[in-house]
């Protein structure tokens, strides 16, 4: 007789992200605070153990890019003041604050299977899982490129000229690049199958919606309110994008 067996995907998940812990703990230029290693690991586990592989490339991709992206003429940004802290490494806030949407979509998506396994609402959170962090790389691709190439930035309330770096400031270069970013990320999730090509569309559009509308939110409210911090408006805004992919998606079904 033939066995054949299969790792269980939650043991490959700790395995998998506590290898890559230890690497990146001795790397010497730190992408993560040490609180932020052990809570992205946890996120790690969550997405490999829940969506596998593919989910686990997709948040993969938009954490070394959006890192990247940070980086971009660090110096120049630190001496003006407008530079993230810490260098850009990551804290727990920052880990949350960017992935605690999709991670809930991931979790979603292990609800939908142990339920009976609807088909149309785990795509849909498929869909949004991709989406918040399409949004999310726009973001963060869009205010750091404004930051060091924004020839010219506008709050996005008024138009009227600010210096870069001011909440709710937009430029033509930031938004181009966040779209790209969005549009770059969301190609990842269609490559590994979690949605496919016109679910790529509704994650660009939702993507550029969520975007404006964090930056409507940074002019506005978070100039008012200690509490709205950073990291509360990024969960707003990939919540916002997921939420806008997903009814995208609902309204073209029911055309």
């Amino acid at each position: 007789m033939l066995y054949t067996y299969s790792l269980n995907p939650w043991l490959i998940a700790v395995g998998l992200n506590t290898v890559l812990l230890a690497i990146a703990w001795i790397v010497p230029k730190k992408l993560l605070t040490p609180a932020g290693f052990f809570h992205a690991w946890g996120l790690g586990i969550l997405i490999w153990g829940t969506l596998g592989w593919q989910g686990y490339l997709v948040v993969m991709f938009y954490f070394l890019v959006g890192s990247a992206v940070t980086r971009i003429k660090l110096k120049e940004k630190e001496t003006e003041g407008i530079a993230e802290k810490r260098s850009g490494a990551r804290g727990p806030e920052n880990v949350w604050g960017s992935a605690l949407t999709g991670a809930l979509c991931a979790l979603g998506t292990l609800l939908v299977s142990e339920w009976g396994g609807n088909r149309l609402i785990a795509s849909l959170l498929l869909l949004g899982y991709v989406a918040s962090f399409s949004t999310k790389l726009s973001d963060t691709c869009a205010s750091e490129v404004g930051k060091a190439y924004g020839k010219r930035t506008f709050l996005i309330t008024n138009f009227q000229p600010v210096p870069r770096g001011t909440e709710g400031a937009v430029s033509l270069e930031g938004t181009l690049a966040g779209i790209v970013a969005s549009s770059a990320i969301a190609f990842v999730g269609w490559g590994v199958g979690l949605i496919d090509l016109l679910g790529v569309v509704f994650c660009i559009i939702a993507a550029f919606i969520a975007t404006n509308l964090e930056s409507v939110i940074g002019a506005t409210l978070q100039t008012k309110f200690d509490w709205l911090t950073n990291e509360l408006v990024n969960v707003l805004n990939t919540l916002i994008g997921a939420i806008a992919a997903i009814l995208l998606a609902l309204l073209w079904y029911q055309v």
